[in-house]
């Protein structure tokens, strides 16, 4: 079962991990996008440690609504947006259960990547986040386990490389973006890699 300072001991890896790579972020961005992604993120994310430190949410639900509430308000451009989205709409999922199993922790994800795909208008192979997320869901429905997941994203987030870029910033670049890794697959693989040591 998962509880509650599972949650927190996640999202608080997730935070130090988007700190740690917070440079090369910006530098994957600075190629399509606008150069600011890992400032962005690790911004966000330090909002998120600090009200979960804070607040002291009690349930998973509540800690997951609470991390996308921060990043809406904090994250800039299009993320905070579809990250808050997937961490709200998986909160949702998990209603007010002070544990959860790992089912409905893969159900209230999917749920969530779900509510990404249709707020951005993407799908797999559109060289986005969901690149990253969709593959970690899929591990974790297969009944893999945090770590199979973690693999599965960070391959789905190299994938990205040679893809031509279809929604978001670099779409605009056109064949331009072939070449180079979406930051925001790179940004999901780290938050999923995050599972495995909260897991520790």
């Amino acid at each position: 079962m998962l509880d509650t300072p599972f949650f927190h001991r996640w999202l608080t890896a997730a935070a130090a991990s988007v700190t740690r790579d917070a440079a090369r972020l910006t530098e994957l961005d600075s190629a399509i996008g606008d150069a600011d992604h890992g400032t962005n993120m690790q911004r966000g994310f330090a909002a998120v440690a600090e009200a979960l430190d804070k607040e002291r949410p009690g349930s998973p639900g509540a800690a997951l609504i609470l991390a996308g509430r921060q990043l809406i308000s904090k994250v800039g451009g299009a993320s905070g947006p579809l990250y808050g989205t997937l961490l709200r709409r998986a909160g949702k999922a998990l209603g007010d259960a002070e544990e959860i199993t790992p089912q409905q922790l893969t159900d209230a994800l999917r749920a969530g990547v779900d509510a990404v795909a249709q707020l951005g208008g993407a799908a797999p192979g559109d060289k986005t986040m969901l690149d990253a997320l969709f593959p970690a869901v899929e591990a974790l429905a297969g009944g893999g386990s945090f770590a199979a997941a973690a693999e599965a994203a960070e391959k789905g987030a190299l994938a990205t490389t040679p893809m031509l870029a279809r929604k978001g910033r670099a779409s605009y670049l056109g064949e331009r973006s072939i070449g180079h890794q979406d930051p925001g697959a790179a940004s999901s693989a780290l938050i999923v890699a995050a599972l495995t040591e909260a897991a520790r």
